[in-house]
This record gives structure tokens, sequence and C-alpha cells, in this order.
């Protein structure tokens, strides 16, 4: 295939950035959307151009690292997929695509495709753990856990935090991630001690991250490549209803 593709190009944070129209030439089907971006960018070294900087890891659609908005979705055309694991056969020949980087005030870019997520570990430092002995680990029955509980929880760890959600939201909101790791030890026994501090902390550090407010749009639930349902933040949404009326809070303020 023949495409063309207009990339973001930002030298850096201060950077006004543009988009930049590339020609690139005999892409395989075959192809990962990442290996033809690194076949774009062999082309511009030896070109003595600078490459363009996206982020990527396992390439597996497990780490999260990928974040490329194509052609205006976060991860590309296909559903459940991340932008590692796209494969240049959902195009055609003569395409024209637009890749950009994530657009929320909370992922500030760095270079190029590469924002600055460093939000989410803010998130994460203000209550995702678990308050634990240390020792050896327990024998794996010996806490039982309903089954529709450990289901959801699962689901909810599945959450690879790439931040698809806060790119597609309209809000930029980082709620369903926030959500998903208030759900994966919030349903479980050994999260219990810290399920109310927990929800209060963490969406207390969205906030202060720069994230917007949920509306319910529910563009997250649609591009989240591991498919986290709308319900996880109603669930959220009770627990942090409940936390606020144990600690004397009034609704909504």
């Amino acid at each position: 295939m023949n495409l063309t593709l207009r990339i973001w190009r930002q030298s850096g944070p201060q950077d006004k950035g543009r988009m930049v129209t590339y020609q690139v030439d005999d892409v395989s089907p075959d192809m990962s959307f990442l290996e033809m971006l690194d076949v774009l960018n062999e082309r511009l070294i030896l070109a003595g151009e600078e490459p363009i900087a996206f982020d990527h890891d396992c390439r597996e659609g497990i780490c999260g690292m990928c974040g490329l908005m194509i052609n205006g979705d976060a991860h590309g055309p296909q559903r459940g997929t991340t932008a590692c694991q796209l494969h240049m056969r959902q195009f055609k020949d003569g395409d024209t695509i637009d890749i950009e980087p994530w657009r929320a005030r909370a992922f500030p870019v760095i270079k190029d495709l590469v924002v600055n997520r460093g939000a989410f570990d803010k998130i994460i430092a203000a209550g995702g753990y678990i308050t634990a002995p240390t020792g050896s680990a327990p024998e794996a029955h010996s806490v039982p856990v309903a089954k529709a509980n450990a289901d959801a929880a699962f689901e909810s760890a599945a959450c690879i935090g790439c931040g698809a959600c806060v790119a597609a939201c309209p809000n930029g909101s980082g709620m369903l991630f926030t959500a998903a790791k208030v759900t994966q030890l919030g349903l479980l026994p050994q999260g219990q001690p810290e399920r109310h501090t927990r929800v209060i902390g963490m969406v207390d550090a969205h906030d202060e991250a720069g994230f917007g407010g949920c509306t319910n749009a529910g563009e997250c639930t649609v591009v989240c490549p591991k498919g986290i349902p709308l319900t996880t933040i109603g669930r959220l949404n009770r627990d942090y209803l409940a936390a606020s009326s144990k600690r004397g809070d009034t609704p909504g303020t």
C-alpha cells in the first residue's frame, strides 16, 4: 500500500507543534501500525532527518505504553485493540492517516507523539495499595471471594493504564482508569481496610492532576482496549458517596 501520513511534530513541551505530511510506500498489510512507523523512521534517519518520537514497549497490547490518536480514534479504528496490535490491513491503498498524541490537559506533550502520563502515577500513589503483613504468600484459597466479585475485580485489573479513556473523553476525564483501580482492590477482602480512604484519595488525586469531570459520555468504554465497562464508574461513585458520608462530607462538595 502507498499511504499519506499526517503526523503531529512537536520538538518539546514549549513548541507550538504542527502536522507534517509524509509519504510511505510499499506498506505490507501484515505490518503492525508501529512497524509502519518504524519503517518511516528508518527512512527519515537515512535522509538525515529527525525521527518521529512515539511511545512503545512490549508491542503485545499489555503494557499500555503505546498511545496514538489515529484518524481521531484512540488506538485506531479497531475496537478492543491497542495501537501496537493494530495492523495495516485495517487501511486501504491511497488512504490518508492522521496521527496525533493523546490530547488532555493532564497529559502534556513531551515530544511529537509522546505525552507525560505521570498523572496516572499520582492517582495510583494515592491509594493503589493494600495493607498486608509481610512474610510468605498465604494459601490461595484461605480467603473466600464471591465469584461475582472475583470476576469484576479481574475485569478491572485488566486495565493497562494506556490513557485512551482520557484521550477519548470530551472532558479529558480519567475516571474510568481511576474506577478500575478502585474496583480492582475494593471488591476483594484484602482491599477492605483502605476501601474508603482509597476512593477519596484517588478521586482527589485525579482532580488535582487536572483531569476533567465525568459526565457519563461513555466514549471511554468505547475505546478502552480491555473493554472495561461504564458500570465500573458507577461502582466508584457508590464507594465515594459511602466514604464521603462516613467522613461527614456533604455529597457533591
